[in-house]
């Protein structure tokens, strides 16, 4: 019984001691809610009074308080006489305000400042919304991954900051506001470091798994490296993220759908049957992700998920923009409604459990549970975003296409007026950048509707072209808050125009993404290399370039890349006419630098880039073609002997990147300035090219045409006179074999070339006018293709003259000479008739005249006799022979003429005649207009003179009135005429008046055109020369072989270093000439050359010379008003003094 007294007495006591301490633990966690509770209620409510970084929630400051942090935003913006100087004063104030953190600044100054400029305003900007703000402070956060970021270092921001801004506004800087941006500041501060503690293993463990797993080496050396650099307090940012070249450069390279590796399929267990198992073994072993984790779908049994190709396709960019919440989740919007496509069920759960058997595969040897762990919490956040969207896009697609068909005309324009209206409303500082017409405002109102339905048809089509877009809308320059009151005042408009949520939310969620989409790509794309291009200053764009590693430097101003989708800065500047800046970026990219190890000249990278960057030039720029190529020579400033090396780098004029002729010199040709034809540069590759190879195939190719002028001008002018009148048999076959060729030859490929011609411009439609009134094909206004279309026709009429032909049918080769040999003895009895009666006395003066009159009837009888045409083959002596033949020969005439100026052509081998001939093409319209006039003024007065009542043979009638006319004019007229004419005062005077006015007048007038014709014309005439050398030998290229181009290539050895100096050796792709010392004297070395670092991924230092000396007084000026401003407190912030950003307080 004792023993069950003290039972209940010892139970009680301890549960005694059992109640105290459940008590003191209740009391300690109560305690601790309520503590946690204080500083949840301190994050949600009030302001933050010291850096926290034990959580990470949302904060919601005071209305007022963000109110004023956001005026004092504005002010302290507007003061600035730019947002580049604002963020600089930023930059500056934060790097001098503490010595021991300027070690953290490795990026350069200017993309630091952009930096910082960007950061701060998507903070104070998001201020009303705490769930986006915590978004951006996240996404900063992981951003800042590699940075030590300590209290102490905030501290040191956050006051670095404050101060700078007490010091701008002065008395405009109230307590609220300072203990608003120390509170936001200490939040942001906070984040950092909570984001760094809690997910910086994990991210870097995402990352360098994932480049181990698709083999991407570099990635994994340079992951490497930031963490090198993480643990020693050292930024290892660069200059990754100052341009956006290479962020978020998301295409996957990697899609090949391949099935492979035999052992991970043995492992699995997968196999049904042998025949599987040798099907599988034949295959390739899969060596990257998509690769592996197509196998491994198939292995177990999820080959029929077509679903997971989508997703996929987006994982790389998933897993490369974890560190990006937006970025991220945008990527799991455009998943969602590329997967809305698919019919069957979406389970995401099989996609988690192939992605990680596929990287367990791919990284067997540091595979560990916190890999694990990293991968399953990235998979977690996906699906979870993926599964808060699934299923609403169908719907919200035909809800949004219901609303679309019930739109009338009226409503649709009410809805396109009314967007701006509330736009304008909500930010009617955008007025200032939507400054075209109603009518295009409409325009680009119905386009983004049109985005937001297409959004959902055809999601990774408007990815691409919204991405696009974006990159355009970098060069407008408009800020991305914008976007925010565009899109809520398009919701709202929506709103009051239906009562269908879907249709209100699909929009809205459409037009989101939309936004984000040009946002980020506005962001990213926002260099500042694109907006110095944007102030069109050669200055800003220089101190721009000058930040850029040298190993990058050309590609900063020749490519931006976000996504898939890429710009050029330098083509972005001749489209906005930003002509100074697209000179200075010529300028540095063929500006010669080099250090001890490597030479750095862009010439090769703005032709790789850019292959037709000479067409650009020569149709949107001609004015920045000649500093192009004057960056295409280098020049020595040593002479030996008399003689300077210079280096012309010609390989991309010459060949293209396929090693075919290059089109370079056809731009140029068809640009047609003469200029640009004698530079140098041009000169030389193009005399190279007609002399290695196009001079012989024009030859060859001009042969033909030669022979046919020779053969034409043997059988007209040579053959027709040949024995004329008695031309035997041998010399009528060689003039007929010789005008066959002509007609076969000749005209045959006239007509095979005229008729392809005009059927290639009917075929495409390209025709020209003449006269406004005649439509010919394109292709006879040129002169040699409309003369030889003039032959054509010419050589068609000579054929249908042709007198051969017509007396082909009076030929009769069994006629003889008999008929004209009676005549001829006819004839000689009757003068011997003739001779003996004359012999009498009585009948002499009878006889005598009778034996006249026999003489000649013989001689007649003989001549008509001797030759029978008809006996002839081929003659061309008949009756319609000896009517044809008078048009037969001047169409053989002006067949001659047009032959011989066709031959003009041959000039180009002499560039000085060849600049002759153009001359005279060019001053010949002069004469043709003193022509005109002469013709006017005979016409004129020979009918002025048929008036008269004279009795003058030489001008009775207008017609003779012309000719004598023509002949003073020519000075043909008999000089014994003009004392007849004196008979005729009236007539006399009028003729002096005529000959007053053509030969004195208009004659000396003439001599003066052509004088002014010739110097407006000699400054040009070689560049005229060339330039049509240039046209034949693009011409001559098309008859080169490819064996004989590639051998001649080769002998150029443009592949082959050049040396500059002795001993020098430098870069390919140019050939070495000598010349003359005195020629282009200078005492300036062409390469910039720099000491220190040889490190491509440092920046060159700053060149000597490079700042003027404004720019340092402007500097000093800056640093004095700081520290006087410092010194003078609030006191110094009153005065009127100019700001440290450039700008008077007074302003």
């Amino acid at each position: 019984m004792a023993d069950l007294d003290e039972t209940p007495e010892v139970t009680e006591e301890v549960f005694n001691v059992e109640g105290e301490a459940l008590e003191e633990v209740a009391e300690e966690e109560v305690g601790a809610a309520e503590a946690d509770a204080s500083a949840k209620e301190e994050l949600l409510i009030g302001a933050l009074s010291e850096v926290q970084d034990k959580t990470l929630e949302e904060i919601r400051l005071p209305a007022d308080t963000v109110a004023e942090v956001q005026a004092t935003w504005n002010i302290y913006l507007s003061t600035a006489s730019s947002r580049d100087a604002a963020g600089e004063a930023i930059f500056a104030a934060i790097f001098d305000s503490a010595p021991s953190i300027q070690n953290l600044f490795k990026t350069p100054r200017a993309v630091m400042a952009m930096r910082f400029m960007g950061g701060l305003n998507n903070i104070v900007v998001a201020m009303h919304s705490p769930g986006a703000l915590k978004i951006i402070v996240e996404t900063l956060g992981f951003q800042h991954l590699d940075l030590e970021v300590t209290v102490m270092r905030v501290v040191i921001f956050r006051d670095a900051i404050v101060d700078l801004l007490e010091m701008e506004l002065g008395p405009r800087f109230t307590s609220m506001a300072r203990s608003g941006w120390q509170s936001i500041l200490n939040y942001v501060g906070g984040a950092y470091i909570y984001v760094r503690r809690e997910y910086a293993g994990r991210l870097k463990i995402i990352a360098s798994s994932w480049a181990t797993a698709n083999k991407k080496a570099t990635d994994v050396e340079e992951i490497e490296r930031e963490g090198d650099a993480g643990e020693g307090g050292e930024v290892a940012e660069g200059n990754e993220v100052a341009e956006g070249n290479d962020n978020n450069n998301s295409s996957n390279n990697n899609n090949n759908n391949k099935v492979g590796d035999v052992k991970a399929g043995a492992k699995s267990g997968a196999m049904a049957s042998g025949e599987k198992s040798s099907r599988v073994n034949s295959m390739i072993v899969p060596t990257t992700f998509n690769e592996m984790f197509m196998f491994n779908r198939a292995v177990m049994g999820f080959g029929g998920s077509l679903w997971m190709h989508e997703i996929l396709e987006s994982f790389d960019n998933m897993v490369t923009n974890v560190a990006s919440s937006y970025r991220l989740q945008e990527e799991c919007d455009t998943l969602s409604l590329r997967i809305a496509k698919y019919k069957g069920t979406v389970n995401l759960t099989e996609f988690r459990a192939v992605m990680l058997a596929s990287l367990r595969s791919l990284v067997p040897k540091d595979w560990s549970s916190a890999h694990e762990v990293a991968w399953t919490w990235l998979w977690e956040n996906v699906e979870q975003m993926l599964k808060s969207i699934m299923g609403k896009p169908q719907v919200q697609e035909k809800a949004l296409e219901r609303f679309a068909m019930s739109l009338t005309e009226d409503s649709q324009k009410y809805l396109r007026s009314e967007v701006y209206k509330r736009f304008f409303a909500n930010a009617p500082t955008g007025q200032d950048y939507f400054k075209q017409s109603t009518t295009r405002l409409f325009f680009i109102a119905g386009q983004v509707f049109e985005m937001t339905l297409e959004m959902y048809r055809d999601p990774r089509k408007m990815v691409e072209d919204i991405s696009a877009l974006g990159l355009r809308h970098v060069g407008y320059g408009i800020p991305t808050e914008f976007f925010a009151p565009y899109v809520s005042g398009a919701v709202e408009v929506v709103r009051s125009m239906t009562t269908d949520e879907d249709a209100e939310d699909g929009f809205r969620w459409s037009l989101s993404l939309v936004s984000r989409i040009l946002v980020r790509t506005i962001n990213e794309g926002s260099t500042i290399v694109m907006k110095a291009i944007n102030t069109n200053s050669a200055k800003q764009l220089q101190k721009a370039v000058s930040c850029a590693p040298r190993g990058k430097r050309a590609m900063w101003v020749l490519n931006i890349s976000v996504g898939a989708q890429s710009i050029s800065p330098f083509y972005w500047a001749i489209e906005s006419g930003s002509m100074e800046s697209a000179r200075a970026m010529i300028a540095d990219l063929l500006t010669f630098r080099a250090d001890r190890d490597n030479y750095y000249y862009g010439y090769d990278t703005l032709f790789d880039r850019h292959p037709d960057v000479v067409r650009r030039l020569c149709a949107d720029a001609q004015a920045l073609l000649p500093g192009l190529l004057d960056g295409l020579i280098w020049r020595s400033r040593l002479t030996q002997g008399g003689k300077r090396r210079v280096n012309f780098f010609i390989k991309h004029l010459v060949q293209d990147a396929d090693g075919n002729f290059s089109e370079a010199l056809s731009w140029m040709v068809a640009a047609g300035d003469p200029k640009i034809m004698c530079h140098p540069v041009v000169e030389l590759f193009s005399d190279c090219i007609w002399s290695g190879l196009a001079n012989r195939y024009f030859l060859l190719g001009k042969s033909w045409f030669l022979l046919t002028l020779v053969i034409f001008i043997i059988s007209q002018s040579v053959l027709q006179h040949l024995n004329e009148g008695d031309q035997t048999q041998s010399t009528r076959n060689g003039i007929l074999a010789l005008r066959l060729f002509i007609y076969l030859g000749s005209l045959g490929q006239l007509m095979r070339v005229q008729i392809k011609c005009c059927v290639n411009d009917v075929r495409r439609g390209k025709w020209a006018m003449v006269g406004g009134v005649l439509r010919i094909p394109e292709y006879l206004m040129e002169w040699k293709s409309a003369v030889s279309f003039v032959l054509m026709l010419v050589l068609m009429f000579m054929l249908a003259e042709e007198p051969i032909i017509w007396c082909l049918a009076h030929y009769d080769g069994d006629a003889s000479a008999a008929s004209g040999l009676h005549a001829l003895d006819a004839a000689s009895s009757d003068l011997a008739s003739s001779s003996g009666e004359a012999s009498s006395s009585d009948a002499a003066p009878a006889a005598g005249h009778r034996l006249l009159s026999g003489a000649a009837a013989a001689a007649s009888a003989a001549a008509s006799g001797v030759v029978n045409h008809d006996a002839d083959l081929f003659t061309q002596h008949c009756v319609e022979g000896d009517v044809n033949v008078q048009a037969y020969a001047v169409g053989s005439m002006i067949g001659m003429l047009l032959y011989w100026s066709l031959i003009i052509d041959l000039t180009v081998f002499s560039t000085r005649i060849s600049a002759f001939v153009l001359v005279c093409g060019r001053t010949i319209s002069e004469l043709g207009l003193f022509i005109l006039a002469i013709l006017f003024l005979i016409i004129a007065f020979s009918s002025a003179i048929s008036c008269l009542n004279h009795h003058n043979p030489d001008f009775s009638g207008i017609p003779k009135g012309m000719l004598s006319l023509a002949e003073v004019t020519l000075g043909m007229y008999p000089s014994e005429e003009f004392g007849v004419m004196q008979e005729t005062p009236i007539v006399l005077g009028i003729v002096c008046v005529y000959v007053v006015l053509s030969m004195i007048f208009l004659g000396n007038l003439l001599v003066a055109q052509l004088n002014g014709a010739y110097q407006s014309v000699y400054a040009d005439m070689v560049g005229s020369a060339r330039l049509n050398r240039g046209s034949i030998i693009i011409e001559s290229m098309g008859m080169v072989s490819a064996r004989s181009w590639s051998r001649w290539l080769a002998g150029l050895k443009l592949d082959e270093r050049m040396e500059f100096n002795e001993g020098d050796v430098g870069l390919a792709g140019g050939i070495q000439l000598l010349e003359n010392g005195n020629a282009n004297p200078t005492n300036v070395d062409m390469i910039v050359r720099f000491g220190g670092s040889t490190s491509p991924a440092m920046q060159w230092p700053e060149e000597e010379g490079g700042d003027n000396d404004s720019d340092k007084f402007e500097r000093l000026e800056k640093v004095i008003l700081r520290a006087t401003k410092k010194m003078g407190g609030k006191r110094g912030s009153k005065s009127g003094g100019s700001s440290s950003m450039g700008q008077s307080k007074s302003q």
